[in-house]
């Protein structure tokens, strides 16, 4: 999108090039799962300028003193989990990049998360890049200022908090064979934390264990990746552990409320030219006559799951649950990233932490590329030129 960047890159570009750069991605790593684009985006300032005003438009409503109120019907009864914190450690926006009116180049916002992102690996990832490709230093994977030195030292702040790296542990439920893994592994080479299985951890009255090396180690503090929704229906999983919807002796980073309270479920709240019209569909009163630019959601769903992209009317009167879905005003992505063979569709997930105590910091992003009907990886498993990527920003 910055013409002379991407022109002195897709001069320069050969296979043997992005050959040579998975392999430096993958070195000393497991191999990654997920497909990693050939390409960084090349951001203008101009469209960098309208992605923090749209990111910084969502923090005010988060921000604000009722949020919580207007919010806590989002938290499913069965997965409340206690002793909540007053914010999220972390804010992640997806914006997909389209046209206004006028034709220039404009975010349109497509999921929010209050829930970790690939943290670890963006910054590894845009290292390679820069090294692999020779991208200069008028563009910048990092925002507001931030550099590797002040990103780190903030990172872990919010992970680590007052304790120690061995009391702090990330955690999924099969955390080394996740398709994120390489995330993982990165941010304990960063922090120097624990990567925890959640049947690694033991609870003693209300505090939690690992061992290692025939030690037990009480656990202060968990960055978790446990999504529920993916052990909704396999509650099985805490026998062997413990189960987090107990009053326990633990920090959360972050706690899992605010993936329910900060997701598709505070969109129809905002009001602004980044956010596509979005309603509950237990309040839509009148089906709209022009479905086709509308598409379903489920409220509670991962990675693109359950979405209706063709509604028919026949579809939301067949819905037994409307205030678990959104009706959304479809959003027209531009391919805008131009490929040896086309243009190809782009997403840039703005990416914030917020110490305790603290603020919001806008630090670096993560980008995809699709020429799919979806962005979603499944949707793009037999092009080339798209996958997981990073926005370098014009400074």
């Amino acid at each position: 999108m910055i013409p002379a960047q991407r022109h002195k890159f897709n001069q320069q570009f050969t296979e043997e090039k992005y050959q040579n750069f998975i392999q430096k991605l993958e070195n000393g790593y497991p191999e990654i799962p997920f497909r990693v684009a050939e390409t960084p985006v090349f951001v203008p300032k101009e469209l960098k300028e309208k992605l923090i005003l749209a990111g910084e438009e969502i923090i005010n409503l988060i921000k604000q003193p009722n949020f919580k109120a207007l919010t806590q019907k989002s938290i499913p009864e069965n997965w409340n989990v206690p002793n909540e914190n007053e914010q999220p450690h972390f804010l992640t926006f997806d914006f997909g990049i389209c046209k206004n009116a006028t034709g220039a180049l404009t975010p349109m916002l497509i999921e929010m998360q209050g829930f970790p992102s690939l943290y670890g690996f963006q910054n590894h990832l845009s290292k390679t890049y820069r090294d692999c490709y020779e991208i200069n230093n008028s563009v910048n994977h990092f925002l507001n200022g931030f550099n590797e030195e002040k990103y780190i030292e903030l990172f872990k702040e919010v992970i680590i908090g007052k304790h120690q790296p061995h009391e702090v542990a990330l955690m999924d439920v099969d955390a080394p064979n996740q398709k994120t893994a390489i995330d993982f592994f990165v941010t304990q080479k960063m922090l120097g934390i624990k990567i925890l299985a959640l049947e690694d951890i033991k609870k003693v009255g209300k505090q939690l264990f690992y061992v290692e090396d025939g030690k037990q180690i009480q656990l202060k503090r968990i960055y978790n990746r446990l999504i529920f929704d993916e052990v909704a229906n396999n509650t099985e999983v805490f026998k062997n552990s413990f189960d987090p919807r107990e009053a326990l002796d633990i920090e959360w980073v972050t706690h899992p409320n605010w993936f329910y309270r900060i997701s598709k479920y505070t969109m129809p709240f905002l009001k602004s030219e980044f956010v596509p019209e979005t309603r509950f569909l237990n309040e839509v009163e009148t089906i709209p006559a022009d479905l086709e630019n509308y598409v379903l959601k489920p409220l509670f769903s991962f990675a693109g799951m359950g979405v209706i992209i063709d509604v028919t009317e026949n579809d939301i009167k067949s819905i037994p649950d409307p205030k678990n879905w959104i009706l959304q005003r479809k959003v027209t992505y531009e391919p805008a990233v131009q490929a040896p063979d086309g243009g190809v569709k782009a997403e840039i997930r703005m990416m914030y932490l917020w110490p305790d105590g603290g603020e919001p910091q806008l630090c670096i992003n993560l980008a995809r590329l699709s020429k799919g009907k979806m962005i979603g990886v499944r949707y793009n498993a037999d092009f080339d030129w798209v996958g997981g990527t990073v926005g370098f920003m014009e400074e």
